[in-house]
């Protein structure tokens, strides 16, 4: 991995240099919150928080036509896969998400779509500071060290630029008269003292020492009836969850016309997520779908791969109305006190 400089002042030029190799997606303020927008990047917000929904959305996008087929062929939009593009100011828990993401549609049967999209979308990164939701220090992905083309740390009056694959070192010979490769020791000290500023910033930790463990004691404990009282089922936490990665499939036909496959996202805390034929549904209750979407961030993915499915970004805090995130069933499950509705009865 290398290293260069880039002045402040010159970030907007610098992206639109690079947008030769495609179009600019980067966060922008819109309502209450920021959404990656592709749009001008004189507009991108550089002290965003967490994006409203997270960059996944590029990759397995919220609905999307797979296939259709008519007059006896089958016909795959590839302009759509193949479209070249950059994102830019993700922060290291969104690139985290993306890596765990990778692990499933990336595996040992790749997922076409989802591979063509991540092959033709460059990833910059964007360092950031915590605000009272960020827990990503407690689930250790508060740094990267990969899954970014190039990404950005600041340090004053310019950032430091990683260069993390050849795509991002294409991408810096595009604007290289504005980057300088002479980095001195005072930078690095400059470094060093923006991660101690930034890590001690954090206001939210979480301890998840042995959650596997955990979950398996607390299987049967009434804390997830308590919890299941107040879901709404909204699933609104799959939504803007960065690893959350289900999704339907249905046909749409009509005889004599188009057939199309669509796919859409999906979530566990959806009552029709676990019917099958014949009506039977193997989790009727909204506890037991809450259990299992619990169990697997915390825990399944844990036990295989030593870390949680959770990059701690704070969406789930963001969203949820009734204060069921990973935070607070941490600290319910570990038995401590917990400031939401649901935990003020019992």
């Amino acid at each position: 991995m290398r290293v260069g400089k880039l002045k402040k002042k010159n970030v907007i030029d610098f992206l639109h240099e690079i947008s030769e190799f495609g179009d600019v997606y980067g966060p922008v303020k819109k309502g209450g919150g920021y959404a990656f927008i592709n749009d001008e990047p004189e507009k991108f917000c550089f002290d965003a928080t967490r994006t409203i929904l997270p960059p996944k959305k590029f990759f397995s996008p919220p609905k999307e036509k797979m296939f259709s087929f008519k007059n006896g062929e089958w016909i795959v939009d590839e302009d759509e896969l193949t479209k070249k593009r950059i994102i830019f100011g993700l922060h290291p828990c969104d690139i985290h998400g993306i890596l765990i993401l990778d692990r499933l549609f990336l595996g040992e049967f790749p997922d076409p779509y989802y591979k063509k999209r991540r092959e033709n979308t460059a990833i910059i990164g964007l360092s950031c500071e915590p605000d009272d939701k960020c827990f990503c220090r407690s689930t250790h992905t508060d740094y990267v060290e990969e899954g970014f083309d190039l990404a950005l740390t600041d340090i004053g009056d310019e950032y430091l630029l990683w260069i993390g694959s050849s795509l991002g070192d294409d991408l810096q010979k595009l604007a290289e008269g504005l980057i300088d490769e002479n980095v001195e020791e005072k930078d690095i000290a400059k470094y060093i003292e923006w991660r101690k500023k930034r890590d001690s910033m954090f206001k939210l930790n979480i301890d998840l020492t042995a959650m596997p463990d955990i979950f398996e004691i607390s299987y049967n404990e009434k804390i997830w009836e308590k919890l299941g009282k107040y879901c709404l089922s909204c699933g609104q936490c799959s939504m803007v969850c960065p690893t959350c990665n289900c999704y339907d499939v249905e046909d749409n036909y009509r005889f004599g016309e188009n057939i199309e496959r669509l796919r859409h996202w999906d979530s566990c805390n959806f009552r029709e997520y676990s019917l099958v034929a014949g009506g039977h549904n193997f989790r009727k209750t909204r506890a037991e779908r809450l259990k299992l979407w619990y169990t697997h961030k915390l825990a399944g993915y844990m036990s295989i791969f030593g870390k949680p499915a959770c990059v701690g970004c704070g969406r789930c805090i963001d969203t949820c109305p009734v204060g069921i995130n990973v935070p607070n069933v941490v600290r319910g499950l570990k038995r401590e006190k917990v400031d939401a509705i649901w935990s003020k009865e019992g």
